[in-house]
């Protein structure tokens, strides 16, 4: 009998990573639940042990490496060894950059940047005693492509993709059998946009088309059982995103100046003195579990079609490389 997989998840309290928790736990995982807030922890612990897995909650900072390298001796003293770690954990300010200040640009960083680096130090250094393991950074592709008014959150998910592809030679070099892989995704429906700090003057919104949690969660727990690729991209327009700051950035500059404001708010006014959890999680101040979804159900999709070609990269290449090939034989014997 195979055992069930110990899974540690960051941010797992709402949006994908409380998403991608309950996908585990409908397999039978064992799950280590970090995040700050004990109502979400406690909501997420519910829905893993209800769809038939294993939970073990710890409250957590990410931005402190000694709360994330306990959290990982509590796992495996529980669950026994780390199979999958999956960071991600991250908070943002919804402001132009100038009216950002200094302390709030480090917590950010901190959070979503510095949080993934702890998390895949602390995987790393018991994943290594095996000489097996697998990380998946949650990343977005707003990492390949920044847009206004979240600089600090930007930053963050470009220095993961530095990060990683650093770390990945390194293991490449040493033949190691630990695999890391990143999961660049769309505009997603999570609470985050509730609570976000944000110095706008209407309601904070992810820029459509947007995607439930769930579909980022299949993306996820695809990467992580096939991780030798280097990235995922989930929803199509990840990449169109990715693949048009190939082609044309000087382009989405000039686009994103002219739309990417308006873009990230709805009409609905919203009062400078909401609450938000840069520094404290929320759900700890109202004791409200918010659950893996925002408040943009009706615009959301519940699938992405694009996650069918992202799994099947490999077979499509192939057919198109034959196809090219077939073709140029064709033409051959025309001549």
């Amino acid at each position: 009998m195979t055992s069930p997989q110990v899974v540690v998840i960051t941010g797992a309290s709402s949006g994908i990573a409380r998403a991608t928790a309950h996908l585990y736990g409908a397999r039978g995982a064992h799950i280590a639940l970090l995040a700050r807030g004990q109502a979400g922890l406690d909501g997420a612990t519910r829905d893993v042990e209800n769809a038939g897995g294993r939970a073990l909650a710890i409250p957590t900072d990410v931005a402190d490496y000694d709360q994330v390298a306990t959290a990982a001796a509590k796992t495996e003293e529980t669950f026994g060894p780390i199979d999958v770690w999956i960071n991600v954990a991250f908070t943002s300010v919804f402001a132009p950059f100038h009216e950002i200040t200094a302390a709030e640009f480090r917590r950010v960083t901190e959070v979503s940047y510095l949080g993934c680096v702890h998390g895949t130090m602390v995987a790393l250094s018991r994943m290594r005693t095996r000489g097996t393991g697998t990380i998946v950074q949650v990343g977005s592709a707003l990492g390949g492509r920044s847009i206004p008014l979240q600089s600090a959150y930007c930053g963050a998910k470009h220095a993961i993709n530095g990060f990683t592809e650093s770390l990945r030679t390194e293991l490449m070099h040493e033949r190691s059998d630990i695999a890391v892989t990143v999961v660049q995704m769309p505009a997603v429906n999570t609470p985050q946009f509730s609570w976000v700090l944000s110095r706008l003057p209407n309601h904070p919104q992810p820029v459509p088309p947007i995607y439930q949690p769930e579909v980022a969660a299949r993306g996820v727990a695809f990467a992580a059982d096939h991780p030798r690729r280097k990235q995922y991209w989930v929803g199509a327009s990840t990449v169109a995103t990715l693949l048009a700051q190939k082609v044309a950035p000087p382009l989405l500059d000039r686009y994103l100046a002219r739309t990417g404001f308006a873009s990230q708010q709805t009409d609905q006014k919203v009062g400078p003195d909401r609450p938000n959890n840069l520094w404290q999680p929320v759900d700890g101040q109202t004791g409200h579990d918010h659950g893996a979804h925002g408040v943009f159900d009706d615009k959301a999709h519940n699938r992405g079609p694009q996650l069918w070609f992202s799994h099947h990269a490999g077979a499509l290449s192939a057919a198109a490389t034959m196809a090219g090939l077939g073709a140029a034989a064709a033409w051959l014997r025309r001549r």
